[in-house]
């Protein structure tokens, strides 16, 4: 049976720092360096699931590094190279304060929203009489950033500017860039029969210049809808195919979690966690068109640390 790498404590030359954070573990090496580990660790409602996915770390990150790759020409990114299936080596830079999330439907959390009654969203006035999963005339964007206590927090382009956060000349390029990566990212998704609903990006600044940084139209950063049945089910008004880990947020809502207080997170057995492979499985191969091929995951972490330490002296 497939084994999961929840967990990493590399030993590399020159490592400054580690985070762990919800999926990730970031290393901070010498020379302005960050080794990224994708783990198959598994978040929902902002908790981390007590066991891990085998291969989605591998999926995730391989499904970032191509679409890394094919956006290169719109915005330099972070990537410097993938040495294991699981890590991407990158430049460490500065991120900005914000995220930019895009959204061309509304759906999800601004369609909630939207249905409660308020039309403005981040600053922006919503036309009136719009229907869950439409799509709006022009995609919008609805920034977030980071509270103190880590919970994102929407805010409106007027409020960045002034706050200072980011300056207008900064944003207003950074607008310009997620505009760009969207319709790319838009023409890439409907090559594979998928329409890009909503995505998010994450920018940072090295010697004065803009880059790309973390993971870009993945399935855990982004919403996919099945072109093919899109139409017939808008106007059915029934809900979309999705292409995202909605599926395990849905498991989890029905096995009685949703990450409030007193609740307890149902149990994980091993078929169910191959079945969420399967589904990973099944997002790389619709969002890259390719078949996936399963690596040995006896000792990923020793494979890891192998290769990370031969990349790290080929580069000295």
């Amino acid at each position: 049976m497939a084994k999961a790498l929840t967990n990493t404590d590399l030993q590399l030359p020159g490592i400054k720092n580690l985070y762990h954070g919800k999926v990730r573990d970031v290393y901070t090496l010498e020379g302005d360096l960050l080794a990224m580990v994708v783990t198959d660790r598994i978040s929902a409602f902002d908790v981390i699931l007590p066991e891990g996915i085998p291969y989605k770390g591998e999926i995730l990150n391989r499904i970032a590094a191509k679409n890394l790759d094919a956006t290169a020409d719109i915005v330099q990114n972070w990537k410097i190279d993938t040495p294991d299936p699981m890590v991407t080596i990158g430049h460490k830079c500065t991120p900005f304060k914000v995220e930019m999330v895009i959204r061309g439907y509304i759906t999800g959390s601004a369609w909630r929203t939207y249905s409660s009654g308020q039309h403005t969203i981040c600053g922006i006035t919503l036309p009136e009489g719009l229907k869950e999963n439409q799509k709006f005339d022009r995609p919008i964007i609805t920034p977030t950033t980071k509270a103190d206590e880590g919970h994102d927090e929407d805010i409106s382009r007027e409020e960045i500017i002034a706050s200072g956060l980011v300056s207008k000349e900064d944003y207003e390029e950074l607008e310009r860039i997620t505009y760009a990566l969207f319709e790319r990212g838009t023409e890439l998704a409907e090559k594979h029969g998928l329409i890009l609903v909503d995505t998010k990006y994450e920018f940072g600044k090295k010697d004065g210049k803009i880059y790309l940084i973390d993971e870009i139209h993945t399935p855990d950063s982004s919403r996919y809808f099945y072109k093919d049945s899109y139409q017939e089910l808008f106007e059915k008004e029934e809900p979309q195919r999705q292409l995202s880990k909605e599926f395990v947020r849905k498991w989890l809502i029905e096995h009685g979690f949703q990450g409030k207080e007193g609740q307890q997170i149902p149990e994980m057995t091993p078929e169910y966690c191959d079945s969420v492979t399967d589904r990973y499985i099944e997002l790389y191969e619709h969002l890259t068109g390719e078949s996936f091929e399963k690596h040995p995951t006896e000792d990923i972490h020793s494979r890891i640390e192998k290769n990370l330490t031969q990349w790290l002296k080929a580069r000295k």
